[in-house]
């Protein structure tokens, strides 16, 4: 009898120690990091754009976010959106050749955003601020990525530059990536705010998706554990019945 209940008492454990596993190993991977909102856009368009940062540390503000615009695809107009207790600065470029924007040339393109936080504004443990941005008319790319610096108030700085490599794994420090979709033909294509627009609310429709997505997994693990529990047990209780036969 002590032996069958060492049995079913292990078992118990065993599965406990599988559950919190499982839910830890789901939690690890959802380590935030700087991302552009909405995450697509569409060539030729205008496009207004949030940049999320999320601050990762227990004990220190975000005080500094610099993002870099890419050089391989210019935009001749960029402008930002006042965030309460922040600065922001633009740095620009030189472009050549020109890139046209409303049959004018432009030679200057804006090379890097810096927005800097004043007095207490900067972004606590716990929370995210977001950085609005206009810009357009988007390049004729694929998509654009936009290297990041995230400065803390204990001076560390987290470095999102990495890029997506294609058909791999997501990188340890991703850069922020905007998509750009070609441009529909001319009588069927949607006024490009419209799309923008439609586009924000595909955020957190994603993460509501990949919310349940998870619940569901780690509700059938758990579902799965039990099973495994309690065959256990079954099997415990056969060995008990011969024996009290006997």
């Amino acid at each position: 009898m002590t032996r069958l209940r060492r049995t079913a008492t292990a078992a118990t454990a065993l599965a406990f120690t599988a559950v919190a596993t499982a839910v830890l190993g789901f939690a690890g991977p959802a380590s935030a990091h700087v991302t552009v909102n909405p995450t697509e856009a569409t060539q030729g368009g205008y496009a207004r754009v949030a940049f999320r940062v999320p601050n990762e540390s227990d004990t220190a503000s975000t005080t500094k976010v610099e993002v870099v615009l890419p050089e391989n695809a210019p935009v001749g107009s960029v402008s930002t959106m006042p965030v309460p207790g922040w600065t922001v600065a633009m740095e620009k470029r030189k472009v050549d050749p020109p890139i046209e924007v409303h049959g004018s040339p432009i030679t200057e393109a804006v090379a890097k955003l810096t927005w800097t936080a004043t007095g207490d504004a900067g972004v606590k443990p716990g929370q995210f601020q977001e950085f609005p941005v206009s810009m357009g008319p988007l390049p004729q790319v694929d998509s654009m990525v936009f290297k990041t610096l995230q400065t803390y108030s204990d001076g560390n700085v987290s470095r999102w530059i990495d890029e997506p490599a294609a058909g791999g794994e997501e990188p340890e420090h991703p850069a922020p990536v905007l998509t750009l979709a070609a441009a529909a033909p001319s009588g069927s294509a949607a006024p490009a705010t419209s799309a923008n627009a439609a586009a924000a609310p595909a955020d957190d429709d994603d993460d509501e998706g990949e919310g349940t997505a998870v619940g569901l997994g780690i509700a059938g693990l758990v579902a799965g554990i039990a099973g495994l529990v309690l065959g256990g047990l079954a099997f415990a209780r056969t060995r008990r019945e011969p024996a009290a036969r006997s």
